[in-house]
């Protein structure tokens, strides 16, 4: 496993902490133009009262700025959990090289688990996807949110 990969996924957590922190479900993005970070984002919905304030939009969305285009073909979306369709098709639309994402999500995953939108031959762009990167961090943090939603009669 690349050093680079854990590298940015730890940058996509600390995302990730940022959400949990203000009450949002726990999942962070960065986007990585040659070996920097030119976006971050993290979950907003619930602050935002937006249901596409997911973190990956967030981070397409600052990253466009960035590169001052909507084309984002030369750029990495690192993710701590695996794309919705939303997001999946937001990755098709921005050509994103590839996305790396750290733990599947078997009810809305859209890279692979429950739909494959990315690699979807159909459209005019297909994604590279890497997964199960810092997974097992990713899992958990997501894994310890809801339990503690749960305690307390949330989510």
């Amino acid at each position: 496993m690349s050093t680079d990969h854990e590298k940015f996924m730890q940058a996509a957590l600390e995302e990730a902490r940022i959400a949990e922190e203000n009450d949002e479900v726990p999942v962070g993005a960065v986007v990585v133009r040659g070996e920097k970070i030119i976006a971050r984002g993290h979950n907003q919905k619930e602050s935002l009262r937006d249901p596409t304030a997911h973190a990956e939009m967030i981070a397409i969305t600052a990253a466009c700025e960035s590169v001052g285009d909507w084309r984002l073909t030369d750029c990495t979306l690192y993710v701590t959990l695996e794309p919705c369709p939303m997001c999946a098709g937001a990755i098709v639309l921005a050509r994103l090289k590839r996305i790396v994402y750290g733990t599947d999500d078997p009810k809305f995953g859209a890279c692979g688990s429950l739909f494959s939108i990315v690699n979807d031959t159909r459209t005019n762009h297909q994604v590279e996807v890497l997964s199960d990167v810092e997974g097992s961090e990713c899992s958990r943090i997501l894994t310890s949110f809801f339990k503690k939603q749960r305690a307390m009669g949330k989510k």
